[in-house]
């Protein structure tokens, strides 16, 4: 396991941060427990969560977790903020002061933990000013409940926003940024990577299996699987066909036909190309998987292993142009974001 430093904090993570939205809810809490027990015994030491995955049950296991394990110490324990707690209540999201400060020590008693590593803003707010979002971030620094703070799917001039802001003020800023990033949407390479590789921010890449579908487990023409994300999405919200079908494309499929071709001829899963794909990409700090089961778990912490070379990245850079989004991920406002509703493929 190589270990990145978290932007310019010189606090050093793991390549690969295990992220918990399935823990508690999809994978039942004892092997969540385990599969969190395993990755620390492989070498992560960074975890991933957020208030509103399952509404506090994932914090709540990862939680129980480190309490059993008693390695709380070890972890660098990352949060987010700003999605639906209450469907009933109109404060309960967002970015403001209000409800950071309220999230902040509802996430402490869940994760059992007296501070958080790295809290961030799940989205951006359109109708919260950046400095709002920052000065209660910074009080919080400051009380000793947040060692760092970060951002979620921010567009780049959000960030340059926040970083300009936190100098004027002389507050605390961002020292990261969480952006989906995979074979099939590179548009973060030209304008987010540089301003984060000029500025010393870590990225760390949400969904680089692109919900699955650079597993191979998808196959051209055919139904989507009953059970997956994909699937799920669909018949909780019809509209979501029309994603599906852009997801599932003719260059979408031709792109992993080349994804399968390298797993074959390393002699790993097309899932760990992928995976070394975005690790080995210049300013990523640290890949964040989402396993479901512990053979989940196995399978993308190999991918530490898979070396790609200057001919492996030509190939798929003949499909996967540079820059460019072959499907592109729903960046939408977080504000009635509810978390039976995932609607971003």
């Amino acid at each position: 396991m190589e270990y990145r430093s978290l932007g310019r904090t010189g606090v050093m993570v793991s390549e690969i941060c295990l992220g918990c939205m399935n823990f508690g809810n999809q994978t039942p809490e004892a092997e969540s427990l385990d599969i969190m027990d395993q990755a620390i015994d492989q070498g992560v030491n960074f975890f991933d969560t957020a208030n509103v995955y399952s509404r506090g049950i994932s914090e709540i296991t990862v939680g129980k977790a480190l309490q059993r394990n008693g390695k709380r110490d070890r972890i660098v324990l990352a949060t987010k903020v700003n999605g639906r707690m209450d469907d009933d209540d109109i404060l309960a999201a967002g970015i403001s002061r209000r409800h950071i400060i309220e999230q902040c020590e509802a996430s402490l008693k869940r994760l059992q933990t007296d501070y958080i590593d790295l809290y961030q803003m799940h989205r951006p707010s359109a109708n919260i000013p950046i400095d709002e979002t920052l000065r209660a971030l910074d009080d919080l620094i400051h009380a000793g409940k947040v060692r760092y703070i970060g951002s979620s799917t921010y567009p780049s001039w959000r960030v340059m926003e926040s970083i300009w802001v936190a100098k004027e003020l002389g507050l605390n800023r961002f020292v990261s940024e969480q952006p989906p990033y995979h074979l099939l949407d590179r548009s973060i390479e030209r304008e987010l990577i540089p301003l984060a590789q000029s500025y010393g921010i870590a990225i760390l890449p949400w969904s680089p299996l692109a919900r699955g579908f650079l597993t191979g487990k998808y196959k051209r023409g055919e139904a989507l699987l009953e059970g997956s994300r994909f699937a799920t999405d669909v018949n909780r919200n019809p509209a979501m066909q029309r994603r599906a079908e852009q997801h599932f494309s003719d260059a979408s499929f031709d792109l992993l036909d080349v994804v399968i071709q390298l797993a074959d001829e390393k002699n790993c899963s097309p899932s760990q190309i992928a995976l070394a794909w975005v690790n080995s990409k210049p300013g990523i700090t640290s890949s964040i998987i989402g396993p479901r089961t512990m053979a989940h778990l196995v399978d993308n912490l190999g991918a530490t292993d898979v070396e790609l070379d200057a001919d492996d990245h030509e190939r798929l850079d003949a499909i996967a142009e540079p820059e460019v989004a072959i499907v592109p991920y729903y960046r939408g406002n977080m504000s009635d974001f509810r978390p039976s509703e995932y609607t971003w493929l």
